[in-house]
């Protein structure tokens, strides 16, 4: 009876820390607010996603502090909530605008789109983040609602390529993600768009191979993806007939667009040391951008944090760790304004090819013709 004042008081500190990670829920209603008004309203999502975020992380700055990685699972109880209930909340908001949208008279065409651009904003900044976490465990119901998640963006074999390909081949010409130095974000997007399909078909291929199995095997994870995609895409049909067809798309085109932005920042013009033979220097937290903005990343659960995410992939995000500048490359800014800068090529070059030449300065000294260098690195075999 004695403790039960104190296991209370623990139990409160657990969630009020958690708490701020919950932030991303404010945005379906939000998206609500622009479907029921119409109007100039439609464009509170991104702006409360993009620029208001921005406006936090400048206010509020940096969170440098890290978490003990030793922390006992069952103390993260309320962290891992946000990332299991995200999947039926959107879910439940995407059906219902599919079918509330076309039927809306007050709204127009352009403004349905606008309402669905939103709509792509919360599912590619929040729900393909949640899928990333999701998808890194091994609970198998978690890496079930990673699936569902990424299958209401079209963009399934995500799982596949990320897992299987982006970890094991970052920052090598093996890896489609790992964006190019000088490599402009609109000739890196459709190039990514068209490489990381027929990376993860391949990568899964091979997997099945191994086993001595055909690709058309049923334990293929593609024939997942393609029958919970197919779902998606009857019940937008089925709930908005051709005009919500066309709106669901919409979303999934904004949310990939909002995931490869992110892919472009957090490794662009970085590359691990190629050691001959095939062979590549191990996977470091020099490999990543890392940010420590304190409001982006409650909202993005950390994600800022990549340098250890790829040092540690097994990590939850709450016990992610940020880095110094002489371990990591630091990103000015946290992800809303980076990936903006990212769609203008010369404002881009100007902020981080500098950091990019000073990161090869600090951690790899030794080559001095980096033109050279890069011209005679060899791809992995596939």
């Amino acid at each position: 009876m004695t403790d039960a004042p104190y296991i209370r008081a623990d139990r409160l500190r657990r969630l009020s820390a958690a708490l701020p990670f919950w932030i991303s829920l404010a945005l379906l209603p939000v998206l609500w607010v622009g479907a029921v008004l119409g109007g100039a309203w439609i464009l509170l999502t991104p702006l409360v996603t993009w620029y208001l975020f921005s406006a936090l992380d400048a206010a509020i700055g940096l969170n440098t502090d890290n978490a003990d990685p030793q922390t006992d699972e069952a103390q993260l109880f309320w962290y891992r909530l946000v990332t299991l209930i995200w999947a039926p909340l959107q879910a439940a908001t995407l059906l219902a605008l599919l079918y509330y949208v076309p039927r809306a008279p007050h709204l127009s065409s352009l403004e349905a789109v606008g309402v669905f651009l939103g709509m792509g904003v919360v599912s590619g900044t929040v729900g393909i983040n949640y899928a990333h976490e999701l998808m890194h465990q091994r609970n198998r119901v978690e890496r079930r609602l990673a699936d569902i998640l990424l299958a209401m963006v079209l963009y399934s074999h995500f799982r596949s390529e990320h897992l299987l390909v982006h970890h094991r081949y970052v920052g090598t010409p093996r890896d489609p993600v790992t964006a190019r130095y000088n490599e402009g974000f609109h000739r890196f997007y459709p190039r990514v768009l068209r490489e990381s399909l027929v990376s993860a078909f391949r990568a899964e291929r091979a997997m099945l191979a191994r086993r001595d199995r055909p690709w058309t095997d049923r334990s293929n994870p593609f024939w997942l993806y393609w029958a919970l995609q197919a779902t998606f895409l009857a019940l937008a049909m089925i709930l908005g007939g051709a005009s919500g067809l066309a709106l669901f798309f919409v979303q999934a085109g904004t949310a990939v667009w909002q995931l490869e932005l992110v892919n472009y920042v957090e490794h662009y013009g970085l590359t691990r040391k190629h050691e001959g033979g095939g062979r590549y220097e191990h996977v470091k937290p020099r490999h990543s951008w890392n940010a420590s903005q304190r409001a982006s990343n409650w909202l993005l659960i950390n994600l800022q944090r990549h340098s250890d995410h790829h040092y540690k992939p097994d990590r939850r995000f709450p016990l992610l760790q940020t880095y110094e500048e002489e371990e990591a490359p630091q990103l000015p800014y946290g992800y809303p304004v980076m990936t903006v800068a990212a769609m203008i090529p010369p404002i881009w070059r100007r902020v981080m090819n500098p950091r990019v030449r000073a990161w090869r300065r600090q951690f790899y000294p030794e080559i001095e013709d980096w033109r050279a260098y890069n011209r005679h690195e060899t791809p992995l075999p596939r």
